[in-house]
């Protein structure tokens, strides 16, 4: 089976400023793979390119075994962005019309079926959020709206989540069930890419790591990370993996 992302030494630069450089790995199919660094390390210029956002300089981008400049199959991935919580402050839409938007690329022009509304609904349940399906994007908090993207990512029956900070401006508590739903997913079968500032979470729920910093530190598991100096020789100073408890 083909790893779901291949990157095969990517380089990036802005202008004359690296951002990515020399970048081999894989991301295979069921992992939870939490992307580290400290700020401006290229986190999310990395996960961009993953993505097909960028094109790299040099290297090459596979993303489900297919070229990242070809793939077209844009309802297998779900991403959830820094800037999702704040622009859907202004979505006119509900949270229902939202989700239902997932099916789009399954069903093109034809109208939605039963089967169509079902899945929203089940996607709406799975997350947590069937009762708020009436409810503006626009009247929800952070937290629930990070969860009604992730509804649209699952109706849409994405192989990956791809998320960005997810959790900035969510409360602790949300913030914990807000996890315990990506564990729960993750469990399901489907790929999980998240970069989070708090390395105790991301040590705690990912099975793999990729810590970078321009150039990649450490790609591997969780417990090999911790026993490695990758977060000193990637931040700079001496560090240590704080964990939480939930």
């Amino acid at each position: 089976m083909n790893p779901v992302i291949s990157l095969d030494s990517v380089t990036f630069a802005y202008g004359e400023t690296p951002a990515v450089s020399d970048i081999t790995l894989d991301v295979e199919a069921g992992e939870f793979l939490g992307l580290i660094g400290p700020n401006g390390s290229g986190k999310t210029t990395l996960l961009h390119l993953m993505l097909g956002l960028h094109d790299p300089d040099s290297g090459s981008v596979e993303l489900f075994g297919e070229p990242v400049s070809e793939f077209d199959d844009g309802h297998r991935i779900g991403y959830v962005s820094q800037q999702s919580t704040s622009q859907s402050g202004s979505m006119p839409v509900t949270v229902q019309e939202n989700v239902t938007m997932g099916r789009f690329a399954h069903v093109g022009h034809s109208r939605l079926s039963a089967h169509d509304y079902e899945t929203v609904d089940d996607a709406l349940e799975t997350v947590g959020i069937a009762d708020l399906a009436d409810r503006r994007m626009s009247d929800l908090s952070g937290g629930q709206r990070q969860r009604a993207y992730i509804a649209r990512a699952l109706a849409s029956e994405a192989d990956l989540l791809a998320l960005d900070e997810p959790t900035v401006g969510v409360d602790a508590e949300s913030r914990d069930a807000f996890y315990q739903l990506l564990d729960d997913l993750n469990a399901d079968g489907i790929t999980i890419i998240l970069i989070e500032h708090d390395i105790g979470v991301v040590t705690d729920r990912a099975n793999r790591i990729a810590c970078i910093n321009t150039e990649l530190f450490h790609h591997g598991d969780t417990e090999s990370f911790v026993d490695s100096e990758a977060l000193t020789e990637a931040y700079g100073v001496s560090g240590r993996v704080v964990h939480h408890d939930h």
